[in-house]
């Protein structure tokens, strides 16, 4: 018994070397199922109203996600008493992404879905600060840290389950002011006292939580056309989608995750915490939650293409889908922009030449049938891949194999 006690309460902490562990990963994996709710979710209510509703969910995943990245950081996620808190929030978010299609409608008979998720989500993010006081050990700084953040974090769970006892229509309010306290409070709280061990575990976890959204999209192409007959405009769309999702991929892994880790690498202490804070737990939420959006367009479309009986092949994507996968694509790119400009200070005019060619075709797209202007994204997506290739052919060489800049 004493042994057990021991094994469940310990604490490894992590050094330079740590990577990313098989517990994180099928951690991911309840993100998958909750991206897929959402996607669902504003597909269902495509409207404002369901887009601002997304938003909020997938702003409250991703900062639950970015929670235990840290936490993964500091200590490993396969031992001891962080396995056994990572175990419980990966009940407690299933139970989460089990509420999100009743997150703000609750059907009769069953427990108040809201509530369900709200109490639910309170608990993942407090045992996430239990657990890292504990591993903080005899870290004054961390501990200190910690203990500013636990003030917007118990403040933002308090809100949230409010709401969830409210209801509509002072829900979504309530819930967009526990976000606004949470993601405000722990900037204003500083970063002096987090702790960053491993550059290379943390760019590679955010990598993968940009793979766990494009494999989304993918599996939003998918549903779109369950039960329905493999047609060829089907098939025409599914090639479109996934050259999207792969010119996505391409874009962030080719070489700016490459960059981006070594800027990473190379700082040290404050530095490198600020700079991970800054780069990855806030300017990557816009680049995930694009592509969720990208993923409802997309969705959208391969069911304008294969239900026969509801729609024509010339009919138009147009409202929150259309803009969903424009301004998508669109934010994405900017999310890039971004990112970049914070990691070595300069800008990527072409990709923001893209941006915005991407939202003044929107008017356009409006008119075109929505296999047409599924098309264009992809045609747009391709040509910017071909265009970086061509033009920082050697830059990219350099950085993808280590080699050291031309003197």
């Amino acid at each position: 018994m004493a042994f057990t006690r021991a094994a469940l309460t310990r604490v490894v902490p992590t050094d330079e070397a740590h990577r990313v562990t098989t517990l994180e990963l099928f951690f991911d994996l309840v993100f998958v199922f909750a991206f897929t709710q959402v996607t669902q979710l504003m597909a269902d209510d495509p409207t404002p109203v369901g887009a601002v509703r997304g938003v909020v969910l997938l702003a409250l995943l991703w900062w639950a996600w970015c929670s235990y990245a840290w936490l993964g950081n500091q200590a490993r996620a396969d031992e001891g008493v962080v396995r056994l808190t990572i175990i419980v929030a990966m009940a407690a978010m299933f139970i989460v992404a089990l509420s999100i299609p009743e997150s703000f409608e609750d059907l009769p008979g069953g427990l108040f879905a809201p509530f369900a998720l709200a109490a639910s989500y309170a608990v993942v993010r407090l045992a996430h600060l239990v657990c890292y006081l504990i591993a903080a050990g005899d870290d004054a700084g961390l501990r200190r840290q910690l203990l500013l953040t636990a003030i917007p974090v118990s403040a933002a769970a308090g809100l949230l389950v409010a709401g969830g006892v409210a209801g509509p229509p002072f829900q979504t309010l309530l819930w967009a002011v526990a976000l606004l306290v949470d993601y405000v409070g722990i900037w204003v709280a500083g970063s002096s006292g987090w702790r960053l061990n491993s550059p290379v575990h943390f760019a590679e976890r955010y990598g993968l939580i940009v793979i766990v959204a494009l494999g989304e999209s993918l599996v939003a192409i998918g549903v779109g056309v369950a039960e329905k007959p493999v047609s060829t405009p089907v098939v025409l769309a599914s090639v479109f989608g996934v050259a999207i999702a792969v010119s996505l991929w391409w874009l962030y892994f080719d070489v700016v995750a490459h960059v981006a880790e070594g800027v990473l690498a190379r700082q040290h202490g404050e530095d490198r915490s600020r700079l991970a804070r800054d780069s990855y737990t806030y300017l990557h939420f816009p680049i995930v939650a694009s592509i969720i959006f990208i993923a409802l367009g997309m969705k959208k479309v391969l069911e304008y293409v294969a239900d026969t009986d509801a729609y024509r092949l010339s009919d138009s994507l147009t409202g929150v889908p259309l803009i969903s996968l424009y301004g998508g694509v669109a934010v994405y790119l900017l999310g890039h922009v971004a990112f970049r400009r914070r990691n070595v200070g300069t800008w990527n005019p072409h990709r923001t030449l893209a941006a915005v060619a991407l939202l003044v075709l929107i008017p356009l797209a409006w008119r075109l049938p929505a296999l047409a202007a599924l098309g264009m994204v992809a045609v747009l997506l391709a040509a910017l891949v071909g265009y970086e290739l061509w033009r920082f052919g050697e830059a990219r060489h350099r950085v993808r194999h280590h080699l050291p800049d031309p003197a």
